[in-house]
């Protein structure tokens, strides 16, 4: 026989049961450190605002001294016995490290590499041109990877392409370094400069 749940008692015919609205769930763990009632040992290795070394007490006493500072009660060393914990404002720590991490992110220089073809027949005009550009491109920190290509005949003016390259090294030597030197791999003489500091 089939079981037919009933309704409840306190429901009158044709009322709909609606449940009691759920409490949004709070990830507390996205923050990287415990602070306050959430440090749940019994004792911490107390720090103050100062840095100065307060010992062992008990958690409660803790959060009472942070909360008369009108602080807050951080957690920086989980694993140690007693974990150690130090009164600090924390959302000027948080904001302090943040700043921190987007100054360290400026500091990270992408180098990219660049690209200049030349032929072995090129007009004094256009390889001047092109040697700014290689030059632009050392000064804005970026490396530079010169190919001098030489197809069907032309390999027989390699001699050229070798003079070609170093009339480049000697016009940007004060400001580049020769990474990688002039070599021939088929038909293609290829050099690599990357941005070199001004001698003194």
């Amino acid at each position: 026989m089939a079981f037919i749940p009933s309704s409840p008692s306190s429901s009158s015919p044709g009322q709909s049961f609606s449940r009691p609205p759920r409490t949004p769930f709070v990830n507390h763990d996205k923050d990287e450190h415990r602070i306050n009632e959430r440090i749940r040992v019994p004792q911490v290795r107390l720090i103050d605002e100062k840095g100065g070394q307060v010992g062992i007490v008990p958690t409660p006493q803790a959060l009472q001294m942070a909360r008369d500072r009108g602080l807050d009660l951080m957690e920086v060393s989980p694993n140690s016995q007693p974990p150690v914990c130090k009164i600090c404002d924390y959302g000027k720590f948080k904001y302090e490290k943040k700043k921190k991490e987007q100054i360290a992110r400026k500091k990270q220089t992408v180098i990219k590499v660049k690209e200049i073809q030349l032929r072995p027949q090129t007009e004094d005009h256009d390889l001047q041109y092109k040697f700014k550009n290689v030059k632009q491109f050392l000064e804005d920190g970026d490396k530079a990877k010169i190919t001098v290509m030489f197809r069907g005949r032309e390999i027989a003016y390699v001699d050229q392409g070798y003079k070609m390259l170093d009339m480049l090294i000697q016009q940007v030597k004060d400001i580049a370094m020769i990474e990688s030197p002039p070599k021939l791999e088929g038909k293609k003489l290829m050099m690599i400069l990357a941005p070199g500091k001004k001698p003194a």
